[in-house]
């Protein structure tokens, strides 16, 4: 991880911070950011797509080491806190112990091997609610036990936590996994629980009048509406939604119904000329798509982060980050724990 710039908005402090912790599978830096608000210190970011690496440049100053599958171990600094949001993916466990070694061929693989030699005093890994249930349970058995039994550490029952519950209006249900060296004698935790929010999707529209862009094409809409009927008639909930503006957003997601499942009217727009190729009109009901910007708002990154891809690249970047909130309540409780801090 270089350093090349110093006119980004989120540097890492070079004083006065009060840990140090590693950001692994680091997207834009969703995590990283959660920890530096509470006085921590990134010493090591590890994520290999180039358009989240230009995020992650033009806002923390520092590009990110690539592959972490070709990354030598030794070559990370020591480190206080783990973080990672890794992928999930399936282990081959048939006939084995369920524990290290049968995690080989997965990128959570990698992430056990730092814990094992880098030995953090603790780590907080993120993942989608799927893992739950995912191949049928044994994937996060396998997690647990070779973070439990193979590496030694205490970790507590993972938990799943909702966006909506720690100020903002987003119905985001994400799993956490915390863990601390045995080492530290640490044998309870408890996770935040927060509370509703009393945000609405109002809160983070655009002051402004947004470009005719992000509005629906009539013929676009039609579609919509033809796809979502010929669901409903299979008895299916899958389809578009235009939500009001006192709801609460759903989950922001990549690909398939994310941008249409959060569809609002904004009957600011003032002239409906396309200034892209679209199929038909621009529909004249006013139903646009969320910005990037306001999709940034509903994961919790402050105005002064920087969008410097496409709206594609922002909406697949901001989808795929964490509700820093979130994270960042779980993390000053583990501050707690280790007895860092204020």
């Amino acid at each position: 991880m270089t350093s090349i710039k110093s006119d980004v908005p989120f540097l890492s402090p070079t004083e006065n911070y009060d840990f140090t912790f590693i950001d692994l599978f680091a997207g834009i830096g969703g995590i990283r950011m959660a920890f530096q608000n509470i006085g921590g210190k990134c010493v090591f970011s590890s994520e290999k797509d180039k358009y989240c690496k230009q995020t992650y440049e033009a806002n923390y100053g520092e590009v990110p080491q690539g592959d972490i599958t070709k990354i030598e171990i030794d070559e990370i600094p020591s480190h206080d806190i783990l973080t990672a949001g890794f992928p999930c993916q399936a282990f081959s466990i048939a006939g084995k112990r369920g524990g290290f070694e049968d995690t080989r061929g997965t990128l959570f693989f990698n992430v056990a091997d730092i814990i094992r030699k880098k030995r953090p005093k603790a780590f907080l890994l993120e993942n989608v609610k799927g893992l739950v249930n995912h191949d049928r349970g044994k994937t996060l058995r396998v997690i647990l036990n070779t973070l439990r039994e193979d590496l030694g550490y205490y970790v507590p029952n993972p938990q799943i936590l909702n966006a909506k519950n720690f100020g903002v209006p987003q119905n985001r249900e994400r799993i956490y996994i915390v863990g601390f060296s045995e080492d530290l004698g640490i044998n309870d935790f408890i996770y935040p629980t927060g509370k509703m929010t009393t945000k609405r999707i109002k809160d983070i529209l655009e002051e402004e009048e947004v470009s005719v862009k992000y509005y629906l094409s009539n013929t676009y809409l039609e579609t919509l509406e033809k796809h979502k009927k010929r669901h409903s008639s299979r008895g299916n909930g899958f389809g578009y939604q235009i939500l009001s503006h006192d709801d609460i957003a759903n989950a922001i997601v990549v690909g398939g119904m994310g941008r249409e499942r959060n569809l609002i009217i904004d009957k600011r727009l003032s002239d409906f000329t396309p200034v892209t190729n679209i199929k038909g009109e621009v529909n004249r009901k006013y139903i646009r798509r969320m910005t990037p910007r306001e999709w940034a708002r509903l994961q919790g990154f402050p105005e002064e982060f920087r969008i410097v891809v496409s709206d594609t690249q922002a909406y697949k970047q901001f989808g795929n980050s964490v509700a820093i909130p979130a994270v960042e309540a779980i993390s000053q409780k583990m501050l707690d724990k280790l007895g860092i801090g204020g």
